[in-house]
């Protein structure tokens, strides 16, 4: 198996899949990226995929298909996107290794690209996943 930009959690993949269970007949999945915004800097976006981008890397799981935009594959390199449900809100969740701080009402964070050269040095050569 080549090497994925990110990872997605079971509850993570059953979201997406309902998610696109609801989007009609053209849902595929989503697609996750980032934007400058809010007081630290960097917010996460999502959004429903129709037509798939031939540029974005795409992970699966269990049939739930997340795609990435190439601008932020180096901010987002080994995150693992979650989802949780609380008494008070129901949402998706960034476990990123990149995040250097988030604001206080979690909105944004702060971002630093990879370190490519420390994952060359760990073994874990970027290698693109396999389509």
């Amino acid at each position: 198996m080549g090497f994925a930009v990110m990872s997605m959690t079971e509850a993570a993949a059953e979201r997406v899949k309902a998610i696109v269970g609801n989007g009609g007949p053209n849902a595929k999945g989503i697609r996750v990226g980032i934007k400058k915004g809010g007081c630290a800097g960097m917010e996460y976006t999502i959004d429903m995929v129709t037509e798939p981008n031939a540029k974005d890397d795409v992970i699966e799981r269990d049939g739930a298909k997340v795609w990435i935009e190439p601008s932020a594959v180096l901010y987002l390199l080994g995150t693992e996107l979650g989802f949780e449900t609380t008494t008070l809100r129901s949402g998706f969740i960034f476990t990123n290794p990149n995040q250097t701080s988030a604001c206080g009402c979690g909105e944004s964070v702060e971002l630093k690209p990879a370190d490519l050269a420390a994952l060359a040095t760990r073994g874990d050569a970027v290698v693109p996943a396999q389509h």
